[in-house]
């Protein structure tokens, strides 16, 4: 068996070849990006704007300048952090445990990140800070989003969100407009083929990023970037994941991570996804893959082995894999659908995993006379306002907040450590 395994050894001369093919002066995959690098002002203009525009008090007076009704919110939510209003680790656990947490010890190392999908409206933040106070409940570590950033701009809540994931001490991830949906930032459609939700399936089929579109996507990332500080966003798109090596391969200080939308559903995809990764990883052996959502069909095995290459690319404190533990109750998946009991079987020995919270528990979703929908998603702000949706959706959200908090619970029952908003749960 080790003679025949010896046959996939890669040569170093096929290595030599990729190089020699990268290295190109008339390679214009290469070329083609490093324009739009260089109409940026090249790497350390572009990382140096980013971070003076991620900076917490320049949001805060970019809010102020446009007199924004988010930064009495966000003032408020400043207020909380700093008085103690959140309910700290320890208290959690003696909330939950009673006098037994005094007998226990808890491993941090293998801490899971609370995860919440998707925090489309800055609002959301703030009732979900008001209920975490009155019931002495967790924040999610971590927020995903999937809105316009288009419509973001125009009502500010990029600026806001932002802001308030600095206050609270979470990471986030936003989604450009440059994807299978159509139309793109610039209004022109993304894929011909598709006409939104409705023929989505086109898009979960792997063509949501034809032709030039790639390279638009990196382009849209780094005015976002630029501008407002964006680092991290989502990746749904195989060229752009190759693209995103390479931007941080450069030093360009991107982030993003990998869409359950891509199908990473086997050993085997997960393979090429963290073997391209430590391809194009910097000298340090970081990557910008800090998240990696792995496909709704995953069982635990498969997560094993895909945490067993992670950890042997060195990439276990760099690449987080996130995986649903409840999802929206329509459109995506068949229900019942909650993972919880076989996060359990491997929190405590898979590291870097986080538990992401897409829908409420079933026992709730069922009672709803408007359950989550990932649809809706794709709905734009003045049609939800105007359908009358936006209370409806806002307690689907306040689901995925419950949601979260039963998954901590179960795991603090069970001796296992979670990673809640770092700034407002003291430990």
């Amino acid at each position: 068996m080790n003679d025949l395994r010896q046959k996939l050894r890669i040569k170093e001369e096929t290595l030599k070849q990729i190089n020699n093919f990268i290295m190109k002066e008339d390679n214009l995959l290469v070329s083609n990006l490093l324009e739009i690098v260089e109409k940026y002002g090249g790497v350390d203009k572009i990382n140096l704007k980013a971070r003076e525009a991620r900076k917490l008090e320049n949001l805060m007076a970019r809010l102020r300048r446009k007199n924004s009704p988010f930064v009495k919110d966000l003032e408020w939510l400043i207020e909380q952090r700093d008085r103690g209003a959140f309910i700290s680790i320890p208290d959690y656990r003696r909330k939950i445990l009673g006098d037994k947490v005094d007998s226990m010890t808890f491993d941090e190392s293998f801490a899971v990140t609370l995860e919440i999908s998707a925090c489309n409206f800055f609002p959301w933040v703030i009732e979900e800070a008001k209920r975490a106070i009155a019931q002495q409940d967790l924040m999610p570590a971590r927020f995903i989003r999937v809105r316009s950033m288009k419509e973001q701009i125009e009502d500010n809540e990029v600026l806001a969100f932002a802001a308030a994931m600095q206050i609270v001490g979470a990471s986030y991830v936003e989604t450009l407009d440059t994807k299978g949906t159509s139309p793109g930032p610039d209004g022109l459609p993304v894929n011909i083929h598709l006409g939104g939700p409705e023929t989505i399936t086109g898009y979960f089929g792997g063509v949501g990023m034809p032709n030039e579109f790639a390279l638009k996507w990196v382009d849209e990332f780094l005015h976002y970037y630029t501008e407002y500080g964006i680092r991290q966003v989502l990746n749904t798109n195989i060229g752009s994941v190759l693209l995103g090596y390479w931007l941080y391969k450069l030093g360009i200080d991107i982030e993003f991570k990998i869409s359950v939308y891509l199908g990473n559903d086997n050993p085997y995809s997960c393979l090429w996804t963290l073997m391209t990764a430590k391809l194009f990883s910097r000298d340090d052996g970081t990557s910008p893959l800090v998240g990696f959502n792995l496909s709704n069909a995953v069982n635990n095995k498969t997560i094993e082995l895909s945490a067993y290459i992670r950890k042997t690319f060195d990439f276990e404190d760099v690449v987080r894999i996130e995986h649903h533990i409840v999802e929206t109750y329509k459109s995506i998946v068949r229900q019942p659908y909650d993972r919880l009991d076989e996060l359990l079987e491997i929190a405590g020995h898979v590291k870097n995993i986080s538990a992401k919270h897409e829908g409420g528990t079933l026992e709730i979703e069922k009672t709803r006379e408007h359950p989550s929908d990932i649809l809706e998603y794709f709905i734009s702000k003045k049609d939800i306002l105007a359908q009358g949706l936006m209370p409806k959706l806002t307690l689907n959200y306040l689901d995925k907040h419950d949601a979260m908090n039963r998954t901590a619970k179960a795991l603090t029952k069970r001796g296992l450590t979670f990673i809640a908003a770092r700034k407002l749960h003291k430990k």
